[in-house]
């Protein structure tokens, strides 16, 4: 079995992988903060945890969407753009999308959004999946945007 050794000291790719890591919680918040205001707004009575995985849907969801446009901008036909959002790393979105669902579980009691845990909510969305994208980048040299 062949070992790899990553470099965890290239600024360049730090940067990148951070590029990347923003433009997906973007398109992840957009379908998570949007489902959990609206349930906030509405007060249709839903299960908080019902709520939170629906958000946890739409954030990937729209973050798909995203990609897609952000690659088909690049002269990407769309069935390539989507097929590459599609193929994009899953455990980075998700990771993403369930530690900021945590994060709002566990100081606002889940499905609540104000206007100081939101950042907080993002700060946990990026930081989680940061590394990884950075040593898949590295690893790789998959990039997505």
């Amino acid at each position: 079995m062949e070992t790899t050794t990553i470099d965890w000291t290239c600024k360049n790719t730090w940067t990148q992988s951070a590029k990347n890591t923003s433009w997906c919680l973007l398109g992840c918040s957009i379908g998570d903060f949007g489902t959990i205001l609206f349930f906030q707004l509405t007060e249709i009575p839903f299960p908080v945890l019902a709520i939170m995985i629906l958000a946890i849907i739409n954030g990937l969801v729209t973050s798909i969407i995203l990609e897609t446009f952000i690659l088909i901008r690049q002269n990407l036909s769309f069935n390539r753009a989507l097929k590459t959002a599609l193929g994009m790393s899953f455990i980075s979105m998700i990771s993403m999308e369930i530690t900021m669902n945590l994060t709002d579980y566990l100081f606002m009691g889940g499905a609540i959004l104000t206007w100081w845990i939101i950042p907080i909510m993002l700060l946990v969305g990026f930081v989680t999946p940061w590394p990884y994208n950075y040593w898949r980048l590295k690893k790789f040299g998959i990039n997505c945007h």
